[in-house]
């Protein structure tokens, strides 16, 4: 019987699995505000999740349309009608696009079609996703300084036929001319695969050298 216990923990289901990804979507975006200084540091509470300590933004406001972008992501999850979702940081003053956290979702169809489940451990996953929580801390060694008042939007990239809802706007892609590009750690419920990559402008110094 202890063995059948175990193993039960390690089913995944298509609502479990959509559930995973919107929470990490909601803690990765959490983290790139704070790590990117998108708002001022005294902005974010501490909390601990996967195992690592966490920041979570305190603005209602901020707060309240990550929770409900949480909620869409995880509906569009279950439909297996999710291509990306990309998190864009702009330049406050000027609308230019400074970099795009892209998040690419790819999604078992044999289990939105049929109601199959598969298996992978939490513990698993949680280390996958550990990894990419690390390296978006440590994006403030590689990514140029974000030295102007910035802000942030979100894009979601979803088949076709899928009804927007109404606090959902058409969007161009918001995209950045020769954009450097930092390919980060993949995460995968064996239902969702999870890539991450962040693009980024050029430093013009670079381009000088």
């Amino acid at each position: 019987m202890a063995s059948k216990t175990a193993a039960a923990k390690d089913i995944i289901t298509l609502h479990g699995s959509a559930a995973i990804v919107s929470e990490f979507f909601c803690y990765a975006a959490n983290s790139i505000l704070y790590n990117r200084a998108v708002y001022p540091e005294e902005s974010f509470v501490k909390v601990k999740k996967y195992g690592l300590p966490m920041l979570l933004i305190e603005d209602e406001s901020v707060k309240s349309f990550l929770s409900n972008l949480t909620s869409q992501i995880s509906e569009w999850l279950e439909a297996g009608k999710l291509q990306r979702v990309v998190l864009v940081i702009m330049s406050k003053a000027t609308g230019e696009v400074l970099e795009r956290w892209n998040f690419r979702i790819e999604t078992d169809n044999e289990v939105v079609e049929k109601g199959v489940s598969r298996e992978k451990s939490d513990k698993e996953i949680m280390r996958e996703i550990q990894a990419i929580m690390r390296q978006v801390a440590s994006s403030i060694t590689y990514l140029p300084c974000l030295d102007e008042a910035c802000v942030f939007d979100v894009l979601a990239y979803t088949d076709t036929d899928v009804a927007v809802p109404f606090t959902w706007i058409e969007s161009d892609p918001k995209l950045i001319a020769n954009p450097q590009m930092v390919k980060l750690h993949a995460f995968d419920t064996k239902i969702h695969k999870v890539d991450t990559l962040v693009s980024y402008k050029n430093d013009e110094w670079d381009e000088e050298e």
